[in-house]
């Protein structure tokens, strides 16, 4: 937690400086500590990881609360385990600011005991993971943060101050764990909450995935193909995979999440979700290669700035955006201790107890097993995975390419120029589209690059008849990424500028001139400094 408090500067808060965007912090189980504060409760958890443990934000009306704990105690039962009972996590209220305590849920912890016939660790938690799921799609006013036998989330609308101070729990001496992420929130997707402060249930994540609606819309679209022997007769109830009213880090933690519980280890799902850049890599083992090429044929990268840590409460690793344009930073000490960060600093350590100071490349991926004892590095990691199946022989097999698809003898339609120009027009086609994506496109079998920005305005308002493809755009979050091409990424929204009674531009405001606005301009205000005589075309008063 020292970590996070010492992150303050990239944390959002209010305009009152009071309520944060979110903080949190994702830890392993302490038994020690969960079995002596049960205790008093009349709650016995038996041996460590022999149960599980929720942590629930309940609606603060009591009826809701009281409804919404008994649908989950009845689906406990019903998928054949014991629910123990109900723990009130001790918080202080009074350190919140206004806007987080007006929405402050009501905190409690649910503790259900491991059946018998289950072992204990990953299938133990997929049976939590299916009372959740069924839960969530029967009780609308409740949001667990976490359910499992190996982690818990502590999170809510904080400032980074605010966190320790509120969980009586995390000050405790008696709690321990070997695993501590921690995330302060700067929201730029979505609103705060408490509900969408991280950690989310196996990831942190400091960045955007800017291809998030087509992410989310083709795992909806596998729903119907979908099996796992792992959660065989049960899938329905943990469909759909993703909940679309998330952030984007909270649909990608639900992707994640439902390929480990179907049977996927957590590091390969992370690898398959957010690959490094293979297909033109020369010095990538053509192993690596196969490995990456068979599995992009069922998933899509999750792409955008990010650098995401997870921990399932075993290990615990960290991946970087095949851009690397979020940074990430980690020492690794004499005493068996390992600090990622997004910057250095964030803990004060004795450079003589320095083993390892690195940074996390683009694409690549670190890993601390925490059974093992081990940190283990990104080629090591992947060649044990590229190496488990014969994905090479697999892709020879069975991958259709298009170039090997035989063309149909048929003369491909072609059109007079007084022809090609008419169906452009009814199709809404503009001169500066043929010239530079479709003639790209047309001789090279390339699109043409260009900047992020755009200033046209949305098909649906635009004056103009727009092609059918204008009224779809990728939503993406535009913050604070390094611009890749700083000069063309400029935007300006609108200008203001003064002309003289003869028709010139002014450096600056003057008595008696016109104040002309401009929308959208294609030239900086410097640049419209240079013209002379401007025409009132495309120019409207303020």
């Amino acid at each position: 937690m020292k970590i996070v408090e010492n992150l303050e500067h990239r944390a959002g808060k209010d305009a009152e400086g009071k309520t944060g965007d979110g903080v949190g912090i994702l830890l392993q189980i302490s038994h020690r500590f969960f079995s002596k504060v049960c205790k008093p409760l009349g709650i016995f958890l038996g041996s460590e990881r022999d149960y599980g443990v929720g942590m629930f934000f309940f609606p603060q009306d009591e009826l809701k609360k009281n409804q919404a704990k008994k649908i989950f105690e009845v689906i406990v039962r019903k998928e054949g385990m014991k629910f123990l009972g109900w723990r009130e996590v001790p918080v202080r209220p009074e350190v919140l600011g206004s806007r987080a305590a007006a929405c402050m849920p009501c905190i409690l912890q649910g503790f259900i005991e491991r059946p018998a016939k289950v072992a204990r660790g990953i299938d133990f938690d997929r049976r939590l993971y299916v009372v959740r799921r069924i839960f969530e799609q029967s009780s609308d006013d409740t949001y667990v943060a976490s359910l499992g036998s190996r982690t818990i989330a502590y999170k809510g609308m904080f400032l980074v101050g605010q966190l320790r101070p509120f969980f009586e729990d995390l000050e405790s001496a008696e709690y321990e764990s070997a695993i501590a992420l921690v995330h302060s929130r700067f929201s730029t997707n979505t609103n705060p909450s408490w509900e969408r402060a991280h950690p989310n249930r196996f990831i942190v994540h400091n960045g955007e995935i800017n291809t998030i609606r087509g992410n989310a819309d083709k795992m909806q679209a596998r729903e119907e193909n979908m099996e796992s022997e792992y959660l065989k007769g049960e899938l329905h109830k943990v469909l759909p995979a993703i909940n679309s009213s998330g952030s984007d880090s909270a649909m990608l933690d639900n992707a994640i999440e439902f390929m480990v519980m179907s049977g996927m280890d957590l590091p390969l799902a992370v690898m398959i979700s957010i690959p490094e850049p293979w297909a033109s890599a020369k010095t990538m083992s053509q192993k690596k290669k196969d490995f990456y090429q068979y599995y992009a044929t069922m998933m899509e990268p999750w792409d955008g700035p990010a650098s995401i840590l997870f921990s399932d409460g075993d290990c615990m690793g960290a991946v970087l955006d095949r851009n690397g344009l979020r940074p990430s930073r980690y020492y690794i000490t004499d005493d068996d201790t390992l600090i990622l960060s997004s910057e250095v600093g964030v803990l004060d350590i004795d450079p003589g107890k320095i083993l390892v100071k690195e940074r996390l490349h683009p694409g690549k991926m670190l890993l601390v097993d925490t059974i093992q004892g081990k940190v283990i590095d990104d080629d090591e990691l992947k060649e044990i995975y590229a190496g488990r199946q014969p994905y090479g022989e697999w892709l020879d097999s069975n991958l259709i390419s298009l170039n090997s698809l035989k063309i149909p003898n048929q003369k491909v339609p072609s059109y007079t120029a007084k022809e090609c120009k008419r169906l452009q027009k009814a199709f809404g086609y503009s001169y500066e589209e043929v010239k530079t994506s479709i003639l790209a496109m047309a001789l090279n079998g390339s699109e043409g690059t260009a900047a992020m920005g755009i200033d046209a305005p949305l098909s649906v308002l635009s004056e103009k008849h727009r092609d059918l493809f204008g009224y779809f755009k990728q939503l993406f979050a535009q913050v604070t990424n390094p611009p890749i091409d700083a000069i063309r990424e400029e935007v300006v929204t609108s200008t203001t500028i003064y002309i003289g009674a003869d028709g010139n531009l002014l450096e600056e405001k003057e008595e008696n001139c016109r104040m002309l606005k401009v929308d959208n301009p294609i030239l900086t205000n410097t640049d419209l400094l240079k013209i002379k005589n401007m025409k009132k075309e495309g120019f409207r008063p303020v």
